[in-house]
């Protein structure tokens, strides 16, 4: 397949073009910079009308959590994604023969905040910030289906490996010998390794049939304590305390009450339903194979 990638060079799109890659498919980048192990282009415009195009995947946008949200960057999140979309569906609207799939990503932020109540794709929504853009992202992704396309709605938990990514943050104390989760430790944390998306994605890839909003998140999701505990298993720990809200509230201000003090109980019923198996279904194994691979 020829496969067309929007954030290609991120903390998923790299090993996603890469694997895609190593299994024969033609992938394009959308990138301001060229690269030797992959075909780019700096702006979707670049393709021409009668290029075929098998599949996208929509990746691209500025980080939740790159800094404090100042309504300057608020409005920045919200154009870095809805901005590329808009050229991903002008992309497909422009093409002679329109993709078979786009997947587009999302994030269960989508959900908004429920306390320990367990979410799956229909799950109830509530508002804020986080669920609004994810909302609108959905939303405009969606349009590809009058086209005809199938459309997959990655809607992605926090995602664990080395390298950076959050896990990056969340195991700093610990390098230093403190164990700590936040505020109360009991809000909850739906993550996934990022092996098991590069995996997840290729498997909507090749399922025809499959379509509509899925949770990429492991299996068992869990609280701030328990991953702090999961996490003093691969570290020397001396000391074991949390980081009050309102510590966070002032240093973050909304980052901290959207992010981090308050988190999504969700499990991935539409994948686990279509038949896909995770190779890090719990947190203990996806930290184990981390660990395992930076000590190599």
């Amino acid at each position: 397949m020829h496969i067309v990638v929007t954030g290609g060079t991120g903390f998923i799109g790299t090993p996603l073009c890469a694997a895609l890659r190593a299994s024969g498919h033609r992938v394009t980048v959308l990138s301001r910079r060229s690269r030797q192990d992959a075909a780019t282009v700096g702006s979707l415009d670049e393709i021409d009308s009668a290029t075929r195009v098998d599949a996208l995947i929509n990746l691209a946008g500025a980080p939740l959590n790159g800094r404090r949200w100042s309504a300057a960057y608020k409005q920045e999140i919200i154009d870095s994604r809805l901005r590329t979309t808009r050229a991903v569906l002008d992309l497909v609207e422009r093409l002679d023969a329109p993709p078979a799939a786009l997947l587009s990503a999302s994030a269960v932020g989508y959900y908004g905040h429920h306390g320990d109540e367990i979410l799956d794709e229909q799950g109830a929504t509530e508002p804020g910030f986080a669920q609004d853009l994810c909302a609108r992202w959905e939303e405009l992704a969606g349009r590809a289906a009058a086209r005809g396309v199938r459309v997959c709605l990655l809607r992605l938990g926090v995602v664990l490996d080395a390298g950076g990514g959050a896990l990056q943050e969340m195991a700093n104390s610990f390098r230093f010998g403190v164990g700590s989760w936040i505020g109360s430790g009991e809000q909850w944390l739906s993550w996934i390794h990022r092996d098991d998306v590069v995996r997840a994605v290729a498997f909507l890839l090749q399922r025809d049939e499959l379509q509509g909003p899925f949770n990429l998140t492991a299996p068992a999701p869990v609280t701030s304590q328990q991953l702090c505990a999961a996490l003093a298993q691969h570290h020397r720990v001396l000391l074991r305390a949390g980081v009050p809200g309102p510590v966070l509230r002032l240093l973050l201000g909304e980052v901290a009450q959207e992010l981090l003090l308050n988190g999504q109980r969700v499990v991935p019923a539409a994948l686990q339903a279509a038949g896909f198996r995770f190779d890090y279904p719990d947190v203990e194994r996806a930290l184990a194979a981390i660990y395992a691979d930076q000590a190599s």
